[in-house]
C-alpha cells in the first residue's frame, strides 16, 4: 500500500522549481556578460551568435533577452561592461594623492600591464573601431566614465608645473592618447611586427622593457 500523500504535496510538485537564474538574477547577468564578451572577442560582432551565448551562459535565450534585449543592446552592454573594468581600475591608482611623476609612472605602467593582462579588451575596441564607434556613440555612461580620467590626469600635470617637473600647456588628453597609443599598436601588431624584424616582442623581459620605454617616453615629453 502506498504511503499517503501529505495535503497540498501534489500541488506542490506541480509547481515549476525555481531556477539559479531566478534566483541569482545578478549572477545570471554576470555569466551572460562573461559569455557575450568570449563571444564577442573571438567572432567580432558580425559573427557572435545569442545561441552560443546562451549556451555558455548555461540559460535560454528567452532569459538572456529578458535581462538585455537583443544582440546589439548586449555587444553595448559588453562595451560599458569593459571600460567600467578599466576604469574602476584606474581609480584605485589615487593619481591625486602621488608625487606627479609618480603619479604618471604609475598609470603608464597600469595600463601597459591592463593591455597585457585582458587582451580581449584590446579585441572589443578594435571590433568598435572596425564600425567606426557606432555603438559605443550609444552610450553616454561611458562618456561619463572617462571624464574623471582626464580631470584626475589634468590635476596631476598642473602639480607637476608648480613643481617645476613638467612643462606648461600639456593637454590631458594629447599624455593619456600618447600612452595608450604607444600601448596598443605595439600589442595589436606584435606579430607582423615580431615577423618583419625577427625578434620576439612578446617575450618577457622584451615586455618588461617596453613599459619602462614608455614610462621614458612620457616623462621625457612631460619634463622642462
Amino acid at each position: 500500500m502506498s504511503a499517503k500523500t501529505e495535503p497540498g504535496a501534489a500541488a506542490s510538485n506541480r509547481r515549476p522549481a525555481r531556477t539559479a537564474s531566478t534566483r541569482n538574477p545578478e549572477g545570471t547577468k554576470a555569466a551572460i556578460l562573461a559569455a557575450s564578451l568570449k563571444e564577442f572577442t573571438e567572432k567580432g560582432f558580425g559573427g557572435a551568435r545569442i545561441d552560443a551565448i546562451a549556451a555558455h551562459a548555461n540559460i535560454n535565450k528567452r532569459m538572456l533577452y529578458h535581462y538585455f534585449g537583443g544582440k546589439e543592446a548586449l555587444y553595448l552592454a559588453v562595451l560599458e561592461h569593459s571600460y567600467a573594468g578599466i576604469r574602476d581600475a584606474e581609480t584605485a591608482l589615487d593619481l591625486g594623492h602621488r608625487d606627479p611623476k609618480e603619479a604618471v609612472r604609475a598609470l603608464v605602467l597600469f595600463t601597459w600591464n591592463y593591455y597585457l593582462d585582458h587582451p580581449e579588451f584590446l579585441s572589443l575596441l578594435n571590433t568598435e573601431n572596425l564600425h567606426r564607434g557606432k555603438y559605443l556613440k550609444r552610450s553616454n555612461r561611458v562618456v561619463a566614465m572617462n571624464s574623471p580620467l582626464i580631470s584626475g590626469l589634468t590635476d596631476v600635470l598642473q602639480r607637476g608645473v608648480k613643481l617645476g617637473e613638467f612643462r606648461a600647456g600639456i593637454d590631458a588628453l594629447d599624455v593619456y592618447l600618447s600612452i595608450a597609443g604607444l600601448g596598443f599598436f605595439y600589442l595589436s601588431n606584435r606579430w607582423t611586427l615580431s615577423t618583419v624584424f625577427r625578434r620576439d616582442l612578446m617575450d618577457k623581459a622584451e615586455l618588461g622593457r617596453w613599459g619602462e620605454h614608455i614610462v621614458e617616453m612620457i616623462l621625457g615629453y612631460l619634463g622642462v
